[in-house]
């Protein structure tokens, strides 16, 4: 049991040096940071300083005539000394740096280096103590196990001697010599039991003086040393604030000169020297006289000339050649204006909605690092020693161009998305063109189907209309074919045949389902059931390009066909 309570003690006394070693290399640490976080600020202070002189150096006047011309305006002397009341402004920012490092940094450098000599005086002093006490401990073990032992053989002496005293076969020799081995083994027994109490002894002391004397004292001294390290750094924070404070009477003034330069400046001064400077001297000219040159001056237009200037400014511009919408070609595949004007307006309306949904997805990410970056500095500015506020206004700086330049972006084009929707039909003149439309007989527009599938979208001069595509939509909902999908109601926008360029590759087959008799340009009439190659799949407008010889080829519904893909043509798959 008493073995066990020692073997407590020591593990208790062995774990609280544990953790104050712990705790006091954690402030030496907190001090490096600390005097590191100095250091920065002082090169900050260093930077910024060199910065503010160079520009006011880059501003000041040049030695030439112009600085003589400069000098005599009061504004140009006013901007001079807010230069020089600059160039002496950076001069306290450099003094800041000064300070800081001279009563600061170079103090706790030293300070640290003493701190961590006396830590490691202590722990030595308290491991050194508790290795004593453990030796002084095992040493009493030793004297107790030997006593304990001696103890045990002269009782074993004793009994042997007794036997050979009572058995009468023994000789007399014997018996003496069983009787000194006894009286010798009690005489150890006696010595050992001596040892063992005086050095019982001493160990008590030992043990009294560490756990009272010795350990406490070594305690007092970590925590007195940890109370003068935070002591330290106390003072180092007010010095910290303290080094500011000291040069703010001088940047006021400097701040006072640059104001009393601002106002004495004298527009009414300046203007009298622009007017003194370049006034001429000259006497005004006198009145013009009237000349008169009677009858030989008419100048009468005729009614030909204006009716043929009236004429000239009629006659229309020779007519453009018609856009082939939905077969224009796009020479340059993936680039076009900004504002998508070679588009068809449904597809440029899409084009420039989704473009502003893009700038409004990266404005919200733009907003939320602001939002952050806002939150750490508030942190920054709360708890100093977790980092510099200044050092995240950058950044800040730099969101808020991102941010603006985005929000001019997304008014240019919703400027042109507006252009688009005024543009484009209301959605009231579709909904009462589809009206009319429906009431007519449906034995009517089942004798026109197969023509109105072929009616193209646009109008001839390559501009989508409301009409058009309303009437087509009416008359698909009412197609007699058992085609399940609709005719499409957009075609492809950006594909034009030209005769000259190569024949397109074939990537698969298809079998027509309907029959389709293609009165525009562009398109292929078909039957069905025919067979056709394809050389261009639908791109999401509702067109497919087959061919069917060398020299036929042309576009069809995808919905009226059957398509095979070749398995290695890009986005291969079956359209039924």
């Amino acid at each position: 049991m008493v073995e066990e309570r020692m073997g407590d003690c020591w593990s208790h006394t062995k774990d609280q040096f544990d953790n104050l070693e712990k705790h006091t290399q954690w402030g030496i640490e907190f001090v490096e940071k600390y005097n590191k976080f100095v250091k920065e600020r002082s090169e900050i202070e260093i930077n910024y300083a060199k910065q503010i002189r160079n520009l006011s150096k880059k501003y000041q006047p040049k030695k030439n005539s112009r600085e003589e011309e400069e000098s005599k305006y009061t504004f140009c002397r006013a901007f001079f000394t807010t230069l020089n009341e600059l160039n002496d402004y950076a001069g306290q920012h450099e003094v800041i740096a000064e300070n800081l490092t001279s009563q600061i940094f170079i103090e706790l450098t030293r300070y640290l280096q003493e701190l961590k000599a006396e830590r490691k005086t202590h722990f030595h002093d308290g491991r050194k103590a508790q290795q004593y006490i453990e030796s002084s401990w095992k040493q009493l073990e030793s004297c107790k196990r030997r006593f304990e032992r001696d103890c045990k053989e002269a009782d074993r002496a004793q009994q042997y001697f007794e036997k050979m005293d009572a058995d009468i076969n023994v000789t007399k020799a014997d018996v003496e010599k069983a009787r000194q081995q006894a009286q010798m083994r009690h005489q150890m027994a006696s010595d050992s039991k001596g040892d063992y109490s005086s050095y019982l002894q001493k160990f008590n002391q030992e043990q009294n003086d560490h756990y009272h004397t010795i350990i406490p004292n070594i305690f007092q001294k970590l925590q007195d040393m940890e109370e003068k390290r935070i002591e330290r750094v106390g003072a180092c924070m007010k010095t910290f604030a303290e080094v500011d404070r000291q040069v703010l009477p001088i940047v006021g003034k400097c701040l006072d000169g640059m104001t009393t330069a601002a106002e004495s400046i004298e527009p009414k001064t300046d203007s009298q020297q622009v007017v003194e400077s370049f006034k001429s001297g000259f006497e005004p000219p006198s009145d013009v006289e009237f000349e008169d040159y009677g009858q030989a001056m008419k100048r009468t237009v005729s009614e030909n000339s204006l009716s043929n200037s009236k004429e000239s400014k009629e006659k229309p511009a020779g007519k453009s050649k018609p856009k082939l919408w939905p077969f224009i070609k796009n020479k340059n595949k993936g680039s076009g204006p900004e504002d998508f004007s070679h588009l068809p307006p449904e597809q440029r309306r899409k084009k420039l909605q989704g473009k502003i949904d893009d700038l409004n997805k990266d404005i919200h990410k733009e907003m939320d690092q602001r939002d952050a970056l806002t939150k750490m500095k508030d942190v920054y500015i709360k708890n100093p020693q977790m980092g510099d506020p200044a050092s995240v206004d950058p950044r800040l700086t730099e969101i808020g161009l991102n941010i603006e330049k985005l929000q001019a972006e997304v008014q240019k084009f919703e400027g042109w998305l507006a252009e688009v929707e005024e543009r484009m039909p209301s959605k009231s003149d579709s909904h009462r063109r589809s009206g009319l439309y429906e009431t007519q007989s449906s034995v009517a527009v089942s004798n026109n189907c197969a023509q109105d599938r072929e009616r193209p979208l646009s109008s001839p001069d390559g501009s989508y209309t409301d009409e058009q595509n309303t009437e087509t939509q009416v008359k698909a909902n009412i197609n007699p074919n058992p085609n399940p999908n609709p005719i499409p109601t957009t075609m492809p926008d950006d594909e034009e045949f030209d005769d000259d360029d190569e024949p397109l590759a074939t990537i698969g087959t298809c079998k027509a389902l309907y029959p389709f008799e293609g009165h525009n340009e562009g398109t292929i009439a078909v039957a069905e059931g025919e067979l056709l190659y394809v050389i261009e799949e639908d791109k999401g407008d509702g067109w497919t390009r087959v061919r069917r010889n060398q020299d036929e080829e042309g576009y069809v519904p995808t919905s009226y066909i059957e398509v095979n893909l070749e398995p290695n043509a890009k986005g291969a798959m079956t359209y039924i």
